[in-house]
């Protein structure tokens, strides 16, 4: 299980005892994995009275360019530097890099923890 808390061995490399269980703020999941298809969102708690809207899948984009920002549809994933299996599986993250109706742009924002796909277009060399 995954865990948000203090790391369970020291600078030293010693483990560190429990001292009490995990408590509900430090509660770890799953990623979201966004993927590209039919917009589909998941709304999770979070600390304090806020929520997390998860995009679970997204087929559009905010695209700024020049200071100029335009709704795009999302086609495919051409790279990814999180993982490189998620190019093959078309999931989007921070930094991957999506060919949009206006070109190839790069994601700005976290989708899994926004639910939503904001890009920057990339020069092509």
């Amino acid at each position: 299980m995954q865990d948000q808390g203090r790391s369970k061995r020291k600078r030293t490399g010693g483990r560190r005892r429990r001292s009490h269980k995990k408590t509900r703020h430090q509660l770890g999941r799953q990623p979201a994995e966004t993927t590209v298809g039919e917009p589909r969102f998941q709304v999770i708690d979070s600390r304090g009275n806020n929520e997390k809207v998860r995009a679970l899948s997204a087929n559009t984009a905010q695209v700024a360019t020049d200071g100029e920002v335009a709704e795009a549809t999302i086609e495919n994933v051409v790279e990814n530097p999180a993982n490189v299996n998620y190019v093959r599986r078309n999931i989007i993250t921070k930094g991957a890099v999506i060919e949009t109706s206006e070109g190839r742009a790069r994601v700005t924002s976290r989708p899994g923890q926004t639910g939503q796909v904001n890009a920057v277009l990339v020069d092509d060399e």
